[in-house]
């Protein structure tokens, strides 16, 4: 029953939405909004074949490959800075010089330092990913709990035991919270990436269905895009309820309280 609950929550409101897109739809001659039987067989047709490998595959290895790297500096660059107060201080002006240019501003400047290949577009998706990663993190260090660290001093523990046994345990909370905002970054800068210099992509091949006037093709694209949204959700939320299992339960612990 449970289960079945669960299913009606996450597949009600994208029912409820298709049946009113549909009726709404219903006898229409609109060029540039297709019906959802056009749009769906206009999906199949695109997507399901070639454009998956040549398309979808190498967008998707590029979102996924810049997202682990964005969170893996992230990191390991936000314990350095938070528990160094030292480097908080100097670091701090040109964190806020660099998070406040927009990513798609560097396209340019990279395409001339990188080059015009994946890694250009990987350091686009990077150059945006980090900063709610890396500001998380920095954030999560510099405000645990004082009676910790004493602890943790008072007990003789340092250097690598300490971030594994208390650092990181107290601070993964806020950093998952860094990591589930870099995710839609780094889906809308992989699309970015790919309408500047490309020959290949879900940005470039949904800019040539709108410049050729394909406008089901388009709309399959998009929606192409939303279904990689929600499944790096899922895969978020599985992560994060085996990473934060210790953190979920304490929460149940106290609200039963």
């Amino acid at each position: 029953m449970k289960t079945l609950k669960s299913i009606g929550y996450l597949l009600g409101l994208p029912l409820i939405l298709l049946a009113w897109w549909w009726i709404a739809t219903s006898g229409a001659t609109n060029f540039f909004v297709p019906t959802p039987a056009q749009l769906a067989e206009t999906f199949v047709e695109t997507w399901m074949g070639e454009r998956l490998l040549t398309d979808v595959l190498p967008s998707v290895i590029r979102l996924v490959a810049g997202v682990l790297a964005a969170i893996v500096l992230g990191i390991g660059l936000g314990l350095a800075v938070g528990l160094n107060r030292t480097m908080r201080a100097l670091t701090e002006p040109v964190f806020e010089f660099f998070r406040a240019l927009p990513p798609p501003v560097l396209v340019p400047v990279l395409m001339l330092l990188v080059g015009i290949n994946d890694g250009m577009k990987i350091a686009v998706i990077i150059s945006g990913c980090i900063w709610p990663v890396l500001l998380n993190t920095i954030e999560a260090v510099r405000s645990i709990d004082p009676v910790q660290n004493e602890t943790s001093r008072s007990y003789g523990i340092s250097g690598f035991n300490r971030i594994r046994y208390q650092v990181l345990p107290s601070a993964t909370p806020t950093i998952m919270a860094g990591v589930r905002q870099c995710l839609s970054i780094g889906l809308i800068l992989m699309v970015i990436s790919e309408m500047f210099a490309s020959s290949s992509g879900l940005g470039f091949t949904i800019v040539q269905f709108q410049r050729s006037f394909a406008v089901p093709e388009m709309w399959s694209g998009i929606v192409v895009l939303g279904l990689i949204g929600v499944a790096l959700s899922f895969v978020f939320q599985w992560c994060e309820r085996r990473v934060l299992r210790w953190y979920h339960g304490l929460k149940e612990v106290e609200n039963a309280v």
